[in-house]
């Protein structure tokens, strides 16, 4: 069920600074109101009455990222992301979100995606393992899904396909649209049902979090018991240690770096798995960016580039000014959103970009069983 009482989370961190050291949005803003603490003190002010919901405040509260570093960082494990989402719910039920927030929930509504005006792709088969696809990787990076089917089909898995086109439900929940939220997650949750799959893969860390966490914190929907959830690349990496899964080299020798996705700080298991990967098909080590793994900071994925784009371009620009001063050339991501952020931007820097799972298929070994 829901955290009980999660705004009352504000109350702890608003005079805390143990998550600062690693928040984004105040990172690439220099302004200490946007950083974790910032943003907590501005909604506890509001609940006892020392501020009002205006412009400035709204402003404030919508700034924050949504991506997980400050709870992952946090010794308590203090919920801070529920709490600042629980937040923008009440004030989207005031009628005092961002215009644009509005507009992307009415899309949702109607559409289950604010990426394309089409309804989602129904699933045509049943089958005992499903892949959900979701929206971006269907809009924002298509290649991914073709590459991640070879792969797996390499490793004998030969998933159904649900949510083709749909959200997953992150974007309505950080907006603070919790009833779109939910309904996107009973029509996912409908869909795998009918598929008759009891595992379902998933293609990146946000799905994985919200799958596995948000909808049961945040929209008190419990995922199905008798179905086993997994992200595709450890599943992947997994397959590779046991035989299940042969990769050749890559002649490639360009300088590379691998670009922990948005979302990846919520999902510390899978740190391992990509890098496990590409050691299997590169020549040399990767150039790791400073802020990588436990401390990895998102691109501008997130809610972000509804309510505030030009913080969103700055937090992609900041990945690609980190991935240029390792001295990578080369930029590897295995999250759809990621990707289309960083290739959107990476010209600007001579930084080539590449999905993980389209150089993955690249480098299948003709004998892989």
């Amino acid at each position: 069920m829901p955290i009980e009482n999660v705004i009352l989370t504000t109350d702890l961190c608003r005079y805390c600074l143990m998550c600062r050291h690693v928040a984004p949005v105040e990172h690439v803003t220099h302004r200490e109101t946007l950083s974790p603490h910032g943003i907590a003190l501005v909604i506890a002010s509001v609940r006892r009455g020392l501020l009002e919901w205006n412009e400035d405040s709204v402003d404030v509260v919508y700034g924050a990222s949504d991506n997980g570093n400050s709870r992952a960082h946090c010794v308590f494990d203090n919920p801070l992301p529920e709490a600042i989402a629980a937040a923008r719910s009440e004030i989207a039920a005031q009628g005092l979100a961002p215009a644009s927030a509005y507009q992307v929930d009415a899309a949702l509504q109607a559409w289950g995606t604010p990426f394309a005006q089409q309804l989602p792709e129904r699933a045509e088969r049943k089958g005992e393992v499903a892949l959900f696809v979701g929206d971006e990787a269907r809009y924002l990076w298509p290649q991914a899904l073709p590459a991640a089917l070879q792969l797996l089909q390499a490793a004998g898995v030969d998933p159904v396909l649900i949510g083709q086109g749909r959200s997953n439900g992150f974007i309505p929940s950080s907006l603070g649209f919790p009833g779109t939220a939910q309904e996107i997650a009973r029509a996912n949750l409908a869909e795998l049902e009918a598929s008759g799959a009891n595992r379902m893969l998933v293609l990146s860390p946000g799905d994985y979090f919200t799958f596995h966490q948000l909808y049961d914190e945040r929209l008190g929907i419990q995922w199905p018991e008798d179905v086993e959830l997994e992200e595709v690349t450890p599943f992947l990496a997994r397959q590779l240690e046991g035989g299940g899964l042969r990769l050749k080299r890559s002649v490639d020798q360009t300088p590379y770096a691998y670009v922990d996705p948005t979302h990846a700080v919520r999902a510390p298991a899978r740190h391992a798995a990509p890098r496990l990967l590409l050691s299997a098909v590169m020549q040399d080590k990767p150039r790791e960016l400073f802020w990588r793994k436990e401390r990895g900071h998102p691109v501008g994925s997130t809610a972000l580039q509804f309510t505030h784009p030009h913080i969103a371009g700055q937090l992609t620009l900041a990945r690609l000014e980190d991935a240029q001063s390792s001295g990578a050339r080369w930029l590897l991501s295995d999250d759809p959103g990621t990707l289309s952020k960083l290739e959107g931007l990476a010209q600007g820097f001579g930084l080539r970009v590449q999905g993980l799972f389209e150089l993955l298929a690249e480098q299948l070994d003709d004998q892989t069983i």
